[in-house]
């Protein structure tokens, strides 16, 4: 496969691995990217595995709780500008209301909203606004107590990622500490058990592979995997990560001194994971004055 200089870059950008690095890592795996980034990472050369994850929709994410159930719904727009839009902010909070009702986002399109399905107002609202829409998904989350968080909030109830965290216990501000921290943090899942399998294969053959590099004996190696492999569930799961109210603890042993059980979350940012086009500004208004 042709390696691109823009395949290079990003790779660059994803790792801060240096460019004759990423060229090699990029041949040596035949383009693809993910396996670029577990090579560099391998050999030293990658600061961090950063997933590029490039935000390219616009939109909002809005929140919404009705005792014991909270739903949080993304509805993505073409510009930022639209997001500011009064109307497609009363449009946005009036579908989060319609998702209390419905367990996924086909059932959200497909529901009533004022004598019109959601995807019939959301086409209605295209030809309106200018602008194409789409609600891309929504998450629902059920508990003794649900919790909403938005950060970068536009107006009540939506923003740029919206957090739910649900409770067994009565206690909102904590609950609230939680939500703060997750949208800050972004851990991959509750705990361990609830961790894709995949995922810590994956991690975990990365780390044999960086630990063989060392040259030490295997007797060795294992222990260092261990240690590895712990360290990584405390940084990607939510109930063993430092709380960031209070570092000395975890999330899971302040959720203990809180009285309560954290049984889960969700977090939907908008436009994450759309690769987005970059537009060079410059080249474009070139183009257009050579007709």
């Amino acid at each position: 496969m042709a390696i691109t200089a823009a395949m290079v870059k990003e790779l660059r950008d994803s790792t801060g691995a240096g460019m004759m690095d990423a060229k090699k890592a990029l041949t040596e795996n035949d383009g693809d990217m993910e396996a670029a980034v577990d090579w560099l990472r391998t050999k030293g050369l990658a600061k961090a595995a950063k997933k590029s994850g490039r935000t390219a929709a616009e939109g909002l994410v809005a929140v919404k709780t009705d005792g014991g159930v909270g739903v949080a719904v993304e509805v993505n727009s073409e510009t930022d500008f639209v997001g500011k839009n009064a109307e497609f902010q009363e449009m946005v909070a009036g579908i989060a209301g319609v998702a209390l009702g419905q367990s996924d986002v086909d059932g959200l399109k497909a529901a009533d909203m004022g004598g019109k399905t959601v995807e019939a107002v959301v086409t209605e609202k295209v030809g309106t606004i200018g602008e194409n829409m789409s609600v891309r998904r929504m998450a629902r989350l059920e508990g003794s107590t649900v919790v909403s968080y938005v950060h970068n909030a536009a107006t009540d109830g939506m923003g740029k990622i919206g957090v739910l965290v649900a409770l067994s216990g009565d206690n909102e501000g904590f609950g609230k500490q939680v939500a703060m921290h997750v949208a800050a943090v972004n851990p991959a899942s509750l705990s361990e058990d609830d961790l894709d399998p995949a995922i810590v294969e994956k991690e975990k053959q990365v780390q044999i592979d960086i630990a063989r590099e060392s040259g030490k004996p295997d007797a060795v190696i294992e222990k260092m995997i261990v240690g590895r492999m712990k360290k990584y569930m405390a940084e990607v799961t939510l109930l063993n990560q430092s709380f960031v109210v209070n570092p000395d603890l975890t999330v899971g042993a302040a959720a203990k001194e809180a009285g309560v059980e954290i049984t889960g979350f969700t977090r939907l940012e908008v436009g994450e994971g759309i690769e987005k086009k970059e537009e060079n500004f410059a080249e474009e208004v070139a183009a257009a004055l050579k007709g």
